[in-house]
């Protein structure tokens, strides 16, 4: 049943080209959306899935970057804030190589694409070679990656940087709270909150918080998406972002390995945009920098006190700024690392399973945020529901560890409230109950990929045995 069901929603929020999150509150193609949504319709069509990644990746900018939302057209302004006359990307981002055939927003969102084009490639590889699926994927990958290497590496410690809660894509997390702080929110009425039509305001950011949003994507977009002037009022390193960035690293040395890479391949993604110089890298050159980032990550971020990962605020003062105090689920999702310490990952593991996370315990899902901390809430968007792709991640990184009996609790509890909630975009931890959007894009994809994928009964992971 859940096959079908889960098939149902994604069918329902194709659009022809791509997917949407939901046809109500996000009726446009977001990035890291489309990257687990890809990896769950690979099950039912790898050609969609294929299709997903293409239509996302045609919108990418010149400078590399790959923007978090790709608008549609024929949806109206008025649908959803901010709407493509906010962002003004084909203005104000020509500078950074903005498409001039579609209209996107300016900021990006966890880079989980190599990864998902990975998985859609073992697929149907057949399709995958005939289709030169890889081959016209593997440049902007590449371009994407350098993008958030150096033009995001606002610590100068090698890690990229997110300058929007809304890139990180836990977008209401407590731990923004102090680097939001600072930030002068923007005149309420100076916009219209379109996603209080579609959901309770308990459920949502609060006026506040949204009008920080607003405020730091206005000074971005107004200083025309440059990064070479330094950060602006919020820039922070986080662990969840930047171990998706390595896991993607560890992807494309597949994909590179895969491929007999050629100048060809150079040339056209120099006549599509992007630009070209220094791309091309060997598998062993990925895995290495893979392996470099893990061991910086920890250096940077793990904190062995808290026995997880923190997010680095390089907005306030000292020389590497400070880390951010509050426990989040994103400080537990470096787990999915193959290359972290087993006293790491055993460290983890206790984390999620203590009060903090109350995995095996009181909660059926790990939450988004400390169940014992002051702003847990577990309806609040990001404050304490738990979502369906953190607890993905989660199951993956616990099977790669050999932890199966976790991730076998694990993924049974994941598949019994997608399909309870109805496919919800994220679920009290304690009860499953469902809030926000149903019918919920990568709820669905991710749940079929946990039903469908014949590789638990191995080592696991996200890239399988080779990667290692």
């Amino acid at each position: 049943m859940l096959r079908e069901l889960g098939a149902q929603v994604l069918w329902a929020n194709w659009t022809g080209a791509s997917t949407v999150p939901s046809r109500e509150l996000y009726p446009h193609q977001w990035s890291w959306d489309s990257a687990f949504i890809a990896i769950g319709l690979r099950h039912l069509s790898p050609l969609r899935a294929q299709l997903e990644l293409e239509t996302l990746l045609r919108a990418q900018w010149g400078d590399g970057r790959v923007p978090h939302i790709v608008f549609n057209d024929a949806v109206p302004l008025d649908a959803y804030f901010p709407s493509p006359d906010f962002w003004r990307s084909t203005t104000a981002g020509r500078a950074a190589g903005a498409p001039a055939a579609v209209q996107t927003s300016g900021i990006v969102q966890p880079p989980a694409h190599a990864l998902a084009a990975w998985l859609v490639h073992r697929a149907d590889p057949g399709l995958s070679r005939a289709r030169s699926f890889l081959a016209r994927l593997r440049p902007r990958l590449a371009a994407w990656h350098r993008y958030l290497l150096c033009a995001r590496d606002a610590g100068g410690a090698g890690l990229a940087a997110v300058v929007h809660p809304w890139e990180q894509g836990m977008d209401n997390s407590p731990c923004w709270d102090a680097p939001l702080s600072r930030v002068e929110p923007a005149d309420p009425a100076a916009y219209r909150r379109a996603d209080l039509d579609h959901g309770a305001p308990e459920d949502r950011p609060t006026d506040l918080d949204y009008g920080r949003y607003v405020r730091l994507a206005e000074a971005y977009r107004d200083r025309r998406y440059a990064d070479d002037e330094g950060p602006g009022a919020f820039a922070v390193e986080d662990p969840a972002f930047n171990a998706l960035l390595i896991v993607s690293e560890y992807a494309l040395a597949l994909i590179e390995r895969e491929l007999a890479a050629d100048e060809s391949e150079s040339a056209d993604m120099a006549a599509d945009g992007i630009e070209s110089d220094g791309l091309a890298e060997s598998a062993d050159e990925r895995r290495g920098r893979a392996d470099a980032l893990t061991k910086t990550l920890v250096d940077r971020l793990w904190d062995p006190r808290r026995g997880l990962f923190l997010c680095r605020d390089l907005c306030a003062p000292g020389r590497d700024g400070e880390l951010v105090p509050e426990r989040g689920v994103t400080g537990l999702i470096p787990l999915v690392l193959p290359g972290l310490d087993r006293d790491i990952t055993a460290t983890l593991v206790r984390t999620a399973c203590g009060p903090h996370f109350g995995l095996e315990g009181p909660a059926r899902l790990v939450p988004s945020y400390d169940l014992t901390g002051p702003a847990f809430d577990p309806r609040r968007y990001w404050r304490g529901p738990a979502w369906f792709n953190t607890n993905w991640l989660l199951e993956k990184g616990l099977r790669l560890h050999g932890d199966h009996p976790r991730a076998d609790g694990l993924r049974d509890a994941l598949l019994d409230a997608a399909v309870t909630s109805g496919f919800a975009e994220y679920v009290d931890p304690y009860t499953a109950r469902g809030s926000g959007a149903r019918g919920f894009g990568w709820t669905a994809a991710l749940a079929l990929d946990l039903l469908l994928d014949d590789g638990r009964s191995g080592r696991g992971g996200l890239l399988g045995e080779e990667v290692w």
